[in-house]
């Protein structure tokens, strides 16, 4: 087993390091966007802005394959294209061969929607939108307009006057007056009863309901229970009666209906395509060969017609069945419209039924005179007239918004579910401009002019534009206005389905509706729910994954649509929720009307009237006239330059207090001056006029100082004329105006009654607000700034940071008394840090602290930090920064004591040398950070942590070799001797650290004692020499060593300080006797060949409770004919397998799991290597031993290195290949095979069906000596491998076939499963980190011998399983690889969560890469 806190793996990466050069170097942001396979994510909303570079980086599911990304964005200079699109150069910084750092990228520079996907080799694999910004430039300076500093109102063009142009400029592009010119000239650009004869039933219909209208209006339905003014249920039940004893009958649809094709030969209605009455048919071909006489006497065809006759009355009923559920559902969409709009106390309240304002809108037009409905029938096919019998527009509640209503297969006419606009028809534009070239064209040119005098605009009801349509008309309309700002309002009930719209059309802003709010703490969650991020926030880095977005929002009191607030609301609530939306860290709007308090909605379609004007000298009886003291007008003015600024000096940060049941306060925070704004408002749902309001206002505290109030506004009434509907101007309440007070001193206020000052902790200082006219409808607006003790505070802290981030250069102040240490840069400060050093600074697990006398911090009702080190607190930091979740327990305990603070300085100020240094700087700039408000420590205590963090780890990757990849720290030799060399060569060689590999490897040699280096080192003075496979990757190591280090054979020569000179010598202190290494490593040789035999020292419970007795025997030896290092026995487990029973329920207990006595198969590949590499170097003469000498029947026998390596050559393949032809005479045990076509996983076993078990080990063997191995046969093996052990992070250590199969590790269980009890199955299944490595590796060498094409697949195969590594470091808080998990892939709880040999062997697969 291997031990996951001795060598601990310093993680550098990339990622990190990038983003402190990034933010080092300049301030340019970066977004990363991860594809992965078959990904769509059309339906995702990503937003950008101009000046962003977008990177296209490999997800985890595509590394390693062969992906292009294609895009539509366009080459700098040229024109949009939507449908040209251009794949993306790959570019590979660092010309790794691994796919994590490769990317392709956009630099945007262009506003509007732009497509993406990739393909694997030429299959589309998935795609998406990005949605870029537009810059908006306004004023005669030209300056630039952030979006959320956008104000707008809206207005109604035929409401403005009689300017003749403005009427055309501002009409919507989607909608078509009945009355224009060109509709009637080209009638065949809306939907009518020729393009569109599947209308023809619905227009019946609404003729039908038009003439009953008109009867009702005429008085004629009044003895039926109908007058003309409708005013109870009982005459809408009279409505209902009527409709359907006298008009659906008299107009019989039942014979009108499209009948949806029957794909089986089976008789039905074929629908006339016309859709004339008594038109359709049925198939008679089809009615011949169905019903067919049994004879040809007059009976049997008469009866032959009667199923024929009674089949047709079937289909029939059939559509009858259908026609009545359809005028089921008009009837109720009918009656529930006349309900709402001369019924409902919240509707327009029409009045009586006229021709003016009928029953029910009209849902076509007609522009013909009256007649009898029977002739007005006649004129739908009558083509030169039925073309002008055109469909209005409108939109469908809860209808798909992609699916276009009026197009065939669409029952919403007909069912009288289209919320209709009686002034204008819906266009039928097909699919391409060829389907309606006029229609296109004058549309085109129509937003063209728009384009060219406007900065913006807004599609109204989006979702009743086709998406085709709008797509093309937006993109001519940025040819000419490049910066186009598209708002857009929708109503499709789904984020998803606004986000379709939001990224094919590139809106910029999504009108959202204050009204939609119930009562003021909905009001308040939407201005947190549209803009701005949580007052504190994290700093983000520069580079950054791009997430997903919600679209940014036009956020509007109110709009043309909604119900007069006055009526829903109270007329006291225009100005607290005016305040309250224009708080929102968003673009804010309203509507004309809305300040002046006009008291109804004004009417899209029937509103005639002009608004009023403005005249500064107007009195509050002039209906037509208006001026700062109408309405809420005054309180506007300041309201708007307010929102304007808020936008324009980045008070990005909001903060939604719900005071009490009215109040509500929102805070607006700039995270660089730490100013902020806060405003209350007393909201007046209620009348308060009619509804209770407590006089008691709860007390505030507002942290900080009160610089002034920059305004504070009442709603009063005053003593005018009550509201009379002006029949020439839209005029409003002269009753009601506000009293506003700006830019005045706490004083002064008329709201506050008196402000006190408070300490909240030692350095936190706020101010008590205690109010006594915050009337409902009233609202003050505060300017505050820190505490001045604390704004210094800040200054210093961010003066300090800006070495490393020019983030914080805003804000910052320079001051000569700070702490001397701070003048030093803290690069400087990190780089006197040795490894070992930065070791104990960044990492160090609780039991390592707790040698120390310390611990790891535990954070109160959550848990303790995995390391004591700046690790745990960045694997914290990593998870809750990108959130911005302040709600973490992390973040409470930060803002609620200095706990955690004193505890990373203090841990490491308790140590000495550079490491104090480092605890000294972190201490003094706590001090700063201990002096501002609780509430801003998280986000600097983070901002001080990422910058040590990244410098820190800069030093690390500074003192590696130029590969740059991780490493560990070293000088913990407590550890174990095979995990240590398992470990070595990934961690110390391949990563620069050749001092410390050098000393591990001499410091073992000290140790070597029976010819073997212990299992677990203990110090040295209490070694175990129970491993037979440590001594063979000790030696693996110096050869490897030789190899790597320049001049590395030089540490052949090195002394070895012995410990044990001889097996049974006391241990020596160092220096005693030294011999070179070379010499230690014949012996090791020689012993083995001599053979191995001893008893371990203290045998016996007090070394292992466990063991049985035999097994505390130890053999090794060499086989004389094979060559095959050997050794064990059935109660011992010597190799890393070594998992000892220890239940006695189970009766398991000293029964080793997997003893793999005889000769393990990796043993055998690394002694191979071993005595290769000896041979190498004796026939150099730089090895001086040609030969191992030993004892035989008395005889001293010399064993040359070329006949010990020529004997395991010879037989290898011969007795370890379970050879796939079944006569094979090499294969002793035929009747023990369960797998052909792979190598025994051991040879000679105590128990022989175990050399037959199918496990990872012997991939080993393949990497440390593939000339053992014929190519072909070790591909077979390894694609068995890769089939059967392969897992997701980790190899199977066993065949999920075997019957001892489990793949679930449980040490805690003890039952009565033999195999399972007290986690015997540690090595039977559960999939293990270390040996991946060594399987990818041998997949690398021996593809290359299988060809190229081979190759290619399995740089494929290595990339992909190296990638779900890549994932796993990224989100594991230990920032390492674990030991083991369980069956593909599951956590498992027993396992180590970080392991040296887990990321040395993947290390090694990236080395070979």
């Amino acid at each position: 087993m291997g031990n996951s806190l001795d060598f601990r793996v310093l993680l550098i990466r990339l990622k990190d390091f990038k983003f402190s050069r990034s933010q080092n170097g300049h301030s340019k942001q970066i977004r990363i966007l991860l594809l992965n396979e078959m990904e769509k994510l059309e339906k995702t909303l990503f937003r950008l802005e101009q000046g962003f570079e977008l990177q296209f980086r490999l997800g985890p599911t595509l590394q390693g394959k062969a992906v292009t990304v294609h895009t539509n964005y366009p080459f700098p200079g040229e024109t949009f294209n939507r449908e040209k699109f251009r794949s993306l150069e790959w570019e590979n910084p660092l010309e790794r061969e691994d796919d994590s750092d490769k990317y392709c990228k956009l630099n945007l520079q262009q506003a509007g929607s732009f497509q993406y996907y990739f393909l694997q080799g030429n299959e589309k694999s998935g795609g998406g939108y990005i949605v870029v910004d537009p810059i908006l430039h306004v004023g005669a300076d030209n300056h630039v307009l952030p979006l959320d500093c956008v104000t707008l109102q809206t207005f109604l063009a035929k409401c403005l006057g009689p300017f003749d142009e403005w009427e055309g400029r501002l009409r919507v592009a989607k909608e078509s007056a009945t009355n224009s010119k060109w509709i009637q000239e080209h009638p065949e650009s809306a939907y009518n009863l020729v393009n569109s004869p599947h209308l023809k039933p619905a227009w019946v219909l609404d003729r039908a309901l038009w003439h009953l209208s008109c009867d009702i209006a005429d008085g004629k339905y009044k003895e039926k229970g109908v007058p003309a003014l409708v005013e109870n249920d009982h005459q809408m039940n009279c409505i209902r009666k009527i409709i359907w004893e006298d008009i659906f009958p008299k107009i019989q649809q039942n014979r009108k209906i499209t009948t949806k094709p029957d794909p089986k030969q089976h008789l039905k209605i074929i629908q006339d395509p016309e859709y004339r009455r008594l038109g359709s048919t049925v198939d008679m071909n089809i009615a011949l060969a169905t019903f067919i006489p049994h004879d040809n006497g007059p009976a049997a065809v008469d009866e032959c017609c009667n199923w024929f006759r009674k089949r047709i009355e079937e289909l029939n009923s059939e559509k009858h069945q259908l026609i009545n559920y359809h005028q089921e559902q008009a009837v109720n969409c009918l009656l529930g419209n006349v309900f709402y709009e001369r019924l409902a106390g919240h509707g327009p309240k029409l009045g009586p039924v006229t021709r003016k304002h009928p029953l029910v809108t009209r849902y076509f037009t007609f522009p013909f005179e009256e007649m009898a409905l029977s002739a007005e029938e006649s004129i739908i096919h009558l083509p030169n007239k039925a073309c002008f019998l055109m469909a209005h527009n409108g939109w469908v509640m809860g209808d798909d918004p992609l699916r276009n209503f009026a197009e065939p297969g669409s029952d919403v006419y007909l069912r009288r579910e289209l919320i209709c606009w009686g002034d204008s028809v819906k266009l039928r534009y097909g699919n391409k401009p060829e389907d309606c070239p006029y229609l296109w064209a004058h549309m085109k040119k129509y937003t063209e002019i728009t384009a060219t005098y406007f900065q913006g605009v807004r599609l109204d009801n989006c979702h009743s534009t086709p998406l085709h349509v709008a797509e093309y008309m937006l993109d001519a309309a940025r040819k000419l206005q490049p910066n186009l700002y598209v708002v857009a309002e929708l109503f499709t009930g789904s984020e998803d389905l606004d986000n379709i719209f939001v990224t094919r059309l590139g809106i910029s802003s999504l009108i959202r509706e204050a009204m939609s709010a119930y009562n003021s703490h909905e009001e308040g969650r939407l201005v947190y729910r549209y803009g701005g991020e949580p007052v504190g926030s994290f700093v983000q880095p520069c580079l950054r994954p791009l997430m997903p977005a919600i679209a940014h929002a036009l956020f509007m009191d109110i709009t043309h649509d909604n119900e007069c607030p006055i009526v829903h609301r109270s007329v006291y609530d225009a100005l607290p929720s005016s305040t309250i939306v224009s708080m929102a860290c968003c673009a804010s709007g309203s509507t004309k009307g809305y300040d002046e308090l006009v008291p109804h909605q004004i009417s899209v379609v029937s509103e005639e009237r002009f608004y009023t004007k403005w005249n500064p000298a107007a009195s509050p009886s002039d209906t037509g006239d208006v001026n700062f003291q109408s309405g809420i007008i005054g309180a506007r003015r300041a309201i708007n330059k307010l929102h304007q600024e808020l936008g324009a000096k980045g008070f990005i940060q909001v903060y939604v207090d719900q005071v009490d049941e009215d109040i509500v306060a929102v805070t607006r925070h700039s995270p660089s001056s730490h100013q902020s704004v806060v405003a209350v408002s007393r909201t007046a749902f209620r009348n308060p006029k009619t509804s209770f309001y407590s006089k008691e206002v709860p007390q505030m505290c507002i942290p900080g100082k009160i610089e002034e109030v920059v305004f504070e506004a009442r709603t009063v009434e005053r003593n005018t004329q009550p509201y009379k509907k002006d029949e020439n101007s839209i005029n409003g309440m002269p009753n009601i105006t506000v009293e506003i007070s700006e830019h005045i001193q706490l004083n002064e206020s008329k709201i506050v009654k008196q402000a006190g000052i408070a300490t909240k902790g030692p350095n936190e200082y706020i101010q008590e607000i205690e109010f006594e006219n915050l009337s409902p409808g009233s609202v003050i607006v505060f300017r505050v700034s820190l505490d001045p003790h604390a704004q210094v505070a800040v200054g210093i802290l961010r003066n300090h940071l800006t070495q490393f981030s020019p983030h914080f250069k805003s804000g910052s102040l320079i001051v000569d008394n700070s702490d001397p240490i701070l003048k030093i840069p803290f690069a400087s400060i990190a780089s006197k840090l040795t490894l070992a050093e930065l070791n104990q600074v960044l990492y160090r697990c609780e039991s390592e602290e707790q040698e120390d006398g310390g611990g790891c911090y535990n954070i109160p009702n959550w848990s303790s930090l995995k390391y004591g080190g700046l690790q745990g607190l960045m694997s914290v930091l990593a998870e809750i920064r990108p959130k911005n979740d302040l709600g973490h327990p992390f973040c409470d305990n930060l803002r609620s004591g200095d706990w955690m603070i004193d505890y990373v300085s203090s841990r490491l100020i308790s140590r000495s040398g550079a490491i104090t240094e480092v605890g000294k700087w972190l201490q003094a700039m706590f001090f700063y950070l201990k002096q501002i408000p609780r509430y801003l420590i998280p986000c600097y205590f983070d901002a001080i942590l990422i910058g040590a963090y990244t410098t820190l780890l800069d030093t690390a990757w500074k003192q590696m070799s130029r590969l740059g990849l991780p490493h560990f720290s070293s000088g913990i030799f407590r550890c174990w001797g095979r995990d240590t060399f398992i470990a070595l060569r990934g961690l110390l060689l391949i990563t620069g650290r050749y001092l410390e590999a050098r000393n591990i490897i001499l410091a073992f040699a000290g140790t070597l004692r029976h010819g073997l280096i212990p299992n677990l080192l203990g110090e040295g003075t209490h070694a175990r020499y129970n491993c037979r496979d440590a001594v063979w990757w000790w030696l693996q190591c110096i050869q490897d060593y030789c190899k790597v280090v320049p001049n590395g054979l030089d540490i052949l020569k090195c002394p070895v300080s012995r410990m044990y000179p001889t097996d049974d010598a006391a241990p020596l202190p160092a220096g005693t006797m030294d011999q070179p290494l070379f010499e230690v490593i014949q012996e090791a040789m020689q012993r083995h060949m001599q053979g191995i035999q001893f008893r371990e020292r203290n045998a016996g419970p007090q070394i292992d409770r466990n063991m049985k007795d035999e097994g505390f025997n130890v053999t090794a030896g060499v086989d004389e004919e094979t060559g095959f290092v050997y050794g064990g026995n059935r109660f011992n487990c010597g190799t890393w397998m070594d998992k000892m029973g220890e239940s006695d329920r189970a009766r398991n207990r000293g029964n080793p799991a997997t003893p793999r006595d005889g000769s393990a198969v990796e043993i055998v590949g690394l002694s191979k290597s071993a005595v290769r590499w000896l041979l190498e170097l004796s026939q150099k003469n730089i090895f001086p031993y040609h030969e191992v000498t030993v004892k035989r029947h008395g005889k001293v026998v010399a064993v040359s290195y070329h006949e010990w390596n020529r004997k395991i050559q010879d037989n290898f393949e011969k007795l370890f290949y379970v050879s796939e032809d079944p006569s094979d005479f090499n294969e002793k045990n035929p009747n023990l095979v369960h797998k052909r076509g792979i190598y025994k996983d051991s040879y000679g076993a105590s128990s022989p069906w175990c050399d037959y078990q199918l496990r990872p080990n012997f991939t080993i063997a393949m990497v440390v000596a593939p000339e053992l191995f014929t190519t072909k046969k070790a591909w077979k093996a390894l694609e068995m491998a890769e089939k059967k052990l392969l897992g997701p992070l980790g190899m199977k250590t066993l065949d999920p076939d075997d019957m001892v199969y489990c793949g679930i590790y449980d040490n805690a269980l003890d039952n009565d499963n033999y195999n399972l009890a007290k986690g015997f199955n540690y090595h039977q299944g559960p999939e293990w980190l270390w040996p991946v490595g060594y399987f990818l590796r041998a997949k690398l060498y021996f593809s290359k011998l299988m060809g190229p094409e081979t190759n290619a697949k399995t740089m494929f195969l290595v990339k992909n399983v190296l990638s779900r590594h890549y994932v796993h470091l990224e989100r594991s808080p230990w920032k390492g690889l674990p030991e083991l998990t369980n069956e593909n892939g599951q956590y498992c709880p027993f396992s180590c969560e970080t392991q040296a040999w887990s990321i040395a062997t993947i290390l090694e697969t990236l080395y070979d890469l």
